[in-house]
């Protein structure tokens, strides 16, 4: 699968989206680096859109990003609740499906609303909230089909306290949630 992302490059703060290619070469030594892990994260030669901060890739539209998503983005309908903006791709994908009525998207930094945001709220269906997903208190009554947790900037053991808690936290907002990678982390743990 493959996402589009119309984000124009940009800087705010330590904050810069940006256009990259990825060869031939580098696509092998991911893909092999990511064999030797016991990953199925895979990417292929192209041009993609990165997101990063202080020169640290956070996240992209490569495969290997979408690929973690795929089950969001083909179960989600209805109301829709997001932890994690990045570059918009588990945003963009799923506001191509009619079925999805509204997104509420809870980003933490400025900066990333400042480059990410407008590209999206063009769409009446889109809020963009800038809090913390631990924070964020939804409406009063407010109930959401799908929820997805990424806000993390690295697969690491040492996410799952955080993963944890927000699953707790919105276990009786939503009768689906997962969180990017949870798996692996709980693999890499």
């Amino acid at each position: 699968m493959n996402i589009e992302i119309n984000v124009p490059d940009g800087k705010s703060g330590e904050w810069e989206v940006s256009t990259f290619v990825v060869s031939n070469d580098n696509a092998k030594l991911f893909n092999l680096r990511e064999m030797i892990h016991g990953s199925h994260r895979t990417i292929y030669p192209g041009t993609y859109k990165k997101l990063t901060r202080n020169n640290y890739i956070i996240m992209s539209n490569t495969p290997a990003e979408i690929n973690d998503l795929l089950a969001f983005i083909n179960l989600s309908h209805g109301s829709i609740l997001i932890n994690g903006l990045g570059l918009g791709v588990a945003l963009s994908a799923i506001l191509e499906k009619d079925i999805v009525s509204d997104v509420t998207v809870i980003e933490k930094s400025k900066d990333v609303i400042s480059l990410v945001a407008p590209t999206y709220l063009q769409d009446k269906r889109v809020k963009i909230i800038n809090e913390d997903a631990f924070e964020f208190k939804p409406p009063k009554g407010k109930r959401y089909d799908f929820v997805w947790h990424n806000i993390w900037s690295d697969i690491c053991g040492d996410n799952l306290p955080e993963i944890t808690k927000l699953h707790r936290k919105y276990a009786k907002r939503t009768s689906w949630q997962d969180s990017w990678c949870k798996w692996d982390c709980k693999r890499r743990k």
